[in-house]
């Protein structure tokens, strides 16, 4: 892989992991465009992927450093030793602390039971993807639509954290999206647009820190500094430039405008690779 290959991959990982359009169809779709993953080593591919991921992770710790540190320090000071509160007293911090604990139950029992299938070769069907995609843009749509955007996270239940969390699963299946799933479960659940992808940024560290640092230490033996190392500190690096910026745009985004933009480009780009996989010019 070269360089510039590398480059436009960890672009394209930063980018579409946060915003909700889903990365891993955009991935997919980019490799193959551009003849960056080599069927022979299947092993360098995942690798690959399992290191840029880490540099989308780093970009959710650095944007919120601030709410991490205050819901942690809450949590410990309000749920453990003699200054211990009941949860109906807790700070708002640390109730947040169980709400991402709460809401990640879901992907890790589900995640681990199907992780076979979830690895296997429906990770890389188009049809399936292209059609997540087009399915959850159909969702989004109807949420953004009905949402009464009255609740923030101070209004947040544990219903509401398990219902995100649920949703959360729906991003197993390739093409859905992890924020796109994570926010519609937020709107229907009435909250404001910003107030949804800020939980659910929130939510997908415990999912992307444990999914990613056991493929990564899974994957370590795959590589190699000498043999694409460069390449690979780039498209991390790149991953983590572009996945802060991304996370930043689409709160600011949110504020003032709907999910439209994103609804139509996932229904638009779910139908080009349907007609390009019916007529024949790409490969499901």
């Amino acid at each position: 892989m070269t360089l510039i290959k590398a480059i436009i991959l960890g672009l394209v990982q930063g980018l579409t992991e946060f915003i909700p359009v889903s990365s891993t169809a955009h991935l997919t779709l980019v490799s193959a465009l551009l003849g960056a993953h080599d069927p022979a080593h299947p092993e360098r591919w995942t690798s690959f992927m399992a290191t840029i991921q880490l540099g989308t992770l780093a970009a959710v710790f650095v944007y919120f450093a601030k709410d991490i540190r205050s819901i942690l320090a809450a949590f410990l000071s309000q749920n453990i030793g003699s200054r211990r509160k009941p949860f109906a007293e807790q700070s708002v911090d640390a109730r947040m602390g169980w709400f991402v604990i709460v809401g990640s139950l879901p992907i890790v029992v589900i995640g681990m039971a199907l992780k076979k299938v979830i690895e296997g070769s429906l990770t890389k069907d188009l049809v399936l993807i292209s059609s997540s995609m087009i399915g959850v843009a159909v969702l989004l749509w109807i949420a953004d639509r009905i949402a009464s955007l009255k609740r923030t996270e101070k209004d947040l239940g544990m219903m509401d954290a398990l219902a995100v969390g649920f949703a959360q699963v729906l991003a197993l299946m390739p093409g859905s999206s992890r924020s796109g799933t994570t926010i519609m479960a937020g709107l229907f659940r009435g909250m404001t647009r910003e107030s949804a992808a800020r939980f659910s940024f929130l939510l997908s560290i415990p999912a992307i820190l444990g999914a990613g640092v056991l493929e990564f230490m899974h994957e370590i033996k795959h590589i190699s500094v000498g043999d694409g190392g460069p390449e690979l500190l780039a498209a991390t690096l790149v991953a983590f430039g572009s996945g802060y910026w991304s996370i930043a745009f689409l709160l600011r985004f949110l504020r003032t405008h709907r999910m439209t933009v994103f609804i139509v480009y996932r229904i638009v780009l779910g139908g080009i690779l349907l007609a390009l996989i019916a007529a024949g010019i790409v490969q499901p």
